[in-house]
């Protein structure tokens, strides 16, 4: 892959993993601290820690394929209880991230086979196409959360 097309491919995907914040973004403005805390079952995940999850698994990512070092604490993620205020601030963090590590990956680290943890090593394209996948999935989650309590009303 030459640079040309690594740039295309870097902005495609800021703007990909911008436009789940920007709609993570829409949901948090709309609802206040129970209503973001809510559990909708007892094994459910709230849409605060829908977001919270998926910004770290994508900070993670994305350093991985930069082949940096990333401190995670991912069972943290599945605890917390953030207000608005809170996740917009992490949401705020998640495109300055984008801006620093996702712009300067390397056509090398878009192609070359990266491992993470106990999984085959993939091409890092692979890897944060997957990872915008499941921000997605995430995204539908907290949609879906919103729902769940606006229904109970």
């Amino acid at each position: 892959m030459d640079d040309a097309g690594a740039r295309t491919l870097r902005l495609t995907l800021k703007g990909l993993f911008g436009s789940v914040h920007d709609k993570f973004r829409e949901q948090v403005r709309l609802l206040d601290g129970g209503t973001l805390n809510m559990r909708p079952l007892p094994q459910a995940n709230s849409i605060a820690v829908l977001i919270a999850h998926t910004l770290g698994s994508e900070r993670e990512m994305i350093r991985a394929v930069r082949a940096l070092p990333a401190e995670r604490d991912r069972d943290a993620e599945f605890r917390v209880e953030l207000d608005a205020a809170a996740l917009l601030a992490m949401l705020d963090q998640a495109d300055r991230d984008l801006e620093e590590h996702l712009l300067a990956v390397t056509p090398a680290d878009l192609t070359e086979m990266r491992p993470r943890g106990d999984r085959p090593p993939q091409p890092g394209i692979v890897w944060l196409l997957g990872n915008f996948g499941h921000a997605r999935e995430h995204l539908a989650q907290a949609e879906l959360t919103k729902q769940l309590y606006d229904s109970r009303m």
